[in-house]
C-alpha cells in the first residue's frame, strides 16, 4: 500500500525523540519545533519548510532527520517516498537506538515492495525493544507478504493482547484471515475495526471488496466513498468504486469513477503497489468499455494492462472475445492460447 501515517501514533512516537532532540543544536530546535507542530496540525509543506531548516542548521541532529522523513511521508506522494525512506536511513546512521526510525523505515520498506528488509528492520528494533505493538503488528504484516499469513496471525495476537484497541493490527490480521481464505472472520475483525477514530481508506476499500464480492454494493459503495471523503487523492479508492460499478454492469459510472483514478499527466512511482494500481486500473477500463459495445477502445485497455502485467490471464481472455467479435481470429487465438498457458502454470 502507499505511504501513509498512522493516525494517532505521532504523539506516541515524540517521546521517545527526546534524547535526540536535546542532542540537537540550539539554533536548530526553533525549526525542529515548528515541525513538529506542523505535523501535529497535518500541515506537510509547513513541516518539509521547517525541518530543511532544522537539518540545514544541524546535519547531524537525527530527530531533524526523522521528522523530515515524518513530513515526506505526511505530503502522501509517490515522489516522495524515496526523500522520506533517505531521512530515515541518516537519522539511523546517526542514531542506531532511535527505534522508530526504524519503524518508518520499515513502512517505507513495505510500501516499495521489500518485506525482506522490513523484517530485518523490525526484528532488529524488537531486539531493542520488545514486545512493542506497533513493531510486532507491522512484523506480521512483512510476513504475510512473505508468504507466511499463519505467522503473521500470531504476530497479530501477541500486539492486540498488547494493545486491543490498536486498530492497524485488526487491520493487518484480517489480511492474514483473507490470505487463508477465511474471509468471514476478516469480516468481523474488519467491522470491530469502524468503531475507532482512526479509519484508514485501506481499511475501507478491503471491507468494502469482501462485500461487494457478496453482491452487498450498495455498502461496497458507501466504504469506497468514505475512503474517497478521507484521502481525495487516493486512486486506490476510485478503483475500487469503480470495480464495485463494473460488477452491476454501471459502465458509465465506472469509466466516470476510473478517469479520477488516473487522471491524465498523473505519474505513478514505479513501485511494485503502483504496477499493480494501473494494472488493475487498465483493466477495469477494458471491461467498461467492453459493456458499452466499446471494442477498440477495451483492446487498448486491455493491452495497456497487458504492458505492465503480461501474465494476467483473464485480460488475455478478455482480449481474445474482443479480437473474435472484431473478426481478427488469428489474434484471438493467439490470446486465447497464452492464457490456457498462464492458467497451467498456477
Amino acid at each position: 500500500m502507499p505511504p501513509r501515517r498512522h493516525n494517532g501514533l505521532m504523539l506516541g512516537v515524540l517521546p521517545s525523540l527526546l534524547l535526540a532532540w536535546m542532542q540537537t543544536a540550539p539554533a536548530a530546535l526553533p525549526h525542529l519545533r515548528a515541525c513538529s507542530e506542523s505535523l501535529q496540525r497535518n500541515d506537510a509543506q509547513g513541516a518539509v519548510k521547517s525541518c530543511k531548516l532544522a537539518v540545514g542548521l544541524d546535519s547531524q541532529s537525527a530527530a531533524a532527520h526523522f521528522l523530515l522523513g515524518q513530513a515526506y511521508l505526511a505530503m502522501r506522494s509517490a515522489s516522495m517516498v524515496a526523500e522520506a525512506k533517505a531521512e530515515f536511513q541518516q537519522a539511523l546512521d546517526i542514531d542506531d537506538t532511535l527505534i522508530w526510525a526504524r519503524f518508518y523505515l520499515s513502512k517505507v520498506y513495505l510500501d516499495i515492495g521489500r518485506p525482506d528488509k522490513a523484517k530485518q528492520e523490525l526484528e532488529q528494533a524488537l531486539k531493542t525493544r520488545p514486545g512493542v505493538p506497533h513493531f510486532l503488528s507491522l512484523l506480521g504484516e512483512a510476513e504475510r507478504k512473505l508468504g507466511a499469513p499463519e505467522a503473521a496471525i500470531e504476530l497479530h495476537k501477541k500486539a492486540l493482547a498488547a494493545d486491543q484497541t490498536m486498530n492497524t493490527a485488526h487491520y493487518y490480521l484480517a489480511l492474514a484471515l483473507i490470505d487463508l481464505k477465511r474471509e468471514e472472520e476478516a469480516i468481523t475483525e474488519l467491522e470491530a475495526s469502524l468503531r475507532s477514530p482512526y479509519v484508514s481508506p485501506d481499511l475501507y476499500l478491503t471491507l468494502g471488496s469482501l462485500y461487494a464480492q457478496r453482491q452487498r454494493f450498495r455498502e461496497a459503495e458507501d466504504l469506497c466513498r468514505k475512503a474517497i471523503a478521507l484521502d481525495p487523492g487516493h486512486s486506490e479508492s476510485y478503483l475500487h468504486l469503480a470495480q464495485v460499478f463494473n460488477a452491476q454492469r454501471q459502465s458509465g459510472k465506472a469509466l466516470a469513477a476510473l478517469r479520477q483514478a488516473l487522471p491524465e499527466g498523473k505519474t505513478f512511482a514505479s513501485s511494485p503497489y503502483y504496477q499493480k494500481l494501473q494494472a488493475d486500473t487498465h483493466f477495469e477500463f477494458g471491461r467498461a468499455y467492453a459493456a458499452q459495445g466499446a471494442a477498440g477502445d477495451a483492446v487498448r485497455a486491455f493491452e495497456r494492462c497487458l504492458a505492465i502485467d503480461s501474465g494476467r490471464a483473464e485480460a488475455r481472455r478478455q482480449l481474445a472475445a474482443l479480437y473474435r467479435k472484431l473478426g481478427d481470429t488469428a489474434r484471438a487465438d493467439e490470446q486465447a492460447e497464452l492464457a490456457a498457458k498462464l492458467d497451467a502454470q498456477k
